[in-house]
């Protein structure tokens, strides 16, 4: 994915270890949002949240968790009509744990793959 990602960009002054290292550096962040939305019930944080994470996720290759927030995704855009207070809170009780084992295994899979590559 990776490769494909610097073929399409042409990649020659180097966007893809920007992105990838500004991948690395803000996934806690955006798994972080992820829990504050969904604990505290704002449906909309949380559909912005999953949808932040599975695109950038998607965009570097981390598809397991691209996955993991496209099914996340589509609970929220299921429980549209439900109570965010209760409905959102259950959903944070069934992804988070997932979530951030499969974000810190891809961050390690990243950095490891990418010494000299895109760490700045």
């Amino acid at each position: 994915m990776l490769e494909r990602l610097r073929t399409e960009l042409e990649d020659s002054s180097g966007y893809t270890r920007v992105f990838v290292a500004n991948y690395v550096r803000c996934l806690p962040g955006r798994v972080e949002r992820l829990r504050v939305s969904l604990t505290t019930g704002d449906w909309a944080g949380s559909f912005d949240a999953v949808l932040s994470l599975k695109t950038t996720s998607q965009m570097v290759g981390a598809e397991l968790l691209a996955s993991l927030a496209l099914e996340l995704e589509a609970e929220l855009r299921s429980a549209a009509s439900a109570d965010p207070t209760v409905a959102l809170p259950r959903y944070a009780a069934r992804f988070l744990a997932p979530i951030n084992r499969c974000s810190t295994r891809t961050i390690r899979s990243l950095a490891s793959r990418g010494r000299g590559l895109w760490e700045p």
